[in-house]
């Protein structure tokens, strides 16, 4: 069943459900890439998407935060109807989703505070206190509040998906995408990202699904896995 929210937005009635997909087809701009896809995450689940490179893992990711179209089936992300969201309401899907990208996409012109400032004065946050006591604490919980006014390009890259890390986190999301996030790093950097994110998991209860070619990781840190294969998707559970 669905209902409406007072902003006007469709909504799942299926709290429980971050993502449930049934029997949709995941398309970009050259057609269909995924058919007949069906999953469902539960509030505070963690899982990996494998697959190789073009068979539409990064198009899957997309379509979630409704950057890319769905098309048949049912689509719920964060209690929000993908078929049925108008634009207007995009914004405030997108507020419950963190994502994390393989290369940062950090604004190279500002440093780090002033890179969690401008996505909460985007988002709505107006008191500066509570803006610095926000991003502070974030950045604590990732380990580089000591590099709160460093310029990005003066950080690691290790120290740069941290900073993404908390870009992601610091709106308290219901839900965290993280394409390939450590695609770009050395295998001891890779462990500590993937020892954040695993601690994020657990402590804040957020869902995670993490795309990713690092079958290493996926040893150390095991989880479930869905894979992008034959033009559709398969839980390996």
């Amino acid at each position: 069943m669905e209902s409406e929210n007072i902003s006007g937005a469709t909504v799942s009635a299926e709290p429980s459900k971050i993502i449930n997909l049934r029997g949709v087809n995941i398309c970009h701009d050259e057609g269909t890439i995924l058919t007949n896809v069906s999953f469902s995450m539960a509030d505070g689940e963690f899982a990996y998407l494998i697959g190789k490179s073009g068979a539409g893992k990064t198009s899957l990711m997309r379509s979630l935060y409704a950057n890319q179209p769905i098309e048949g089936g049912e689509a719920h992300v964060c209690g929000f109807d993908l078929h049925t969201i108008k634009r207007r309401h995009i914004p405030a899907l997108r507020r419950k989703i963190g994502i994390v990208f393989q290369n940062f996409r950090l604004l190279d012109d500002r440093n780090v505070y002033d890179n969690l400032y401008f996505v909460l004065r985007a988002t709505g946050w107006k008191n500066k206190g509570d803006i610095d006591r926000q991003i502070m604490s974030t950045l604590e919980s990732v380990g580089i509040a000591d590099k709160a006014h460093c310029a990005t390009y003066q950080l690691s890259e290790g120290e740069q998906q941290r900073v993404g890390i908390a870009r992601a986190i610091i709106n308290s999301p219901s839900l965290i995408l993280a394409d390939e996030p450590t695609g770009n790093l050395d295998p001891i950097t890779s462990g500590e990202i993937m020892t954040l994110l695993t601690d994020i998991n657990k402590n804040q209860k957020v869902t995670m699904l993490i795309s990713t070619h690092d079958f290493m990781m996926i040893d150390k840190f095991p989880a479930r896995v869905l894979c992008c294969e034959n033009g559709t998707l398969v839980d390996t559970e």
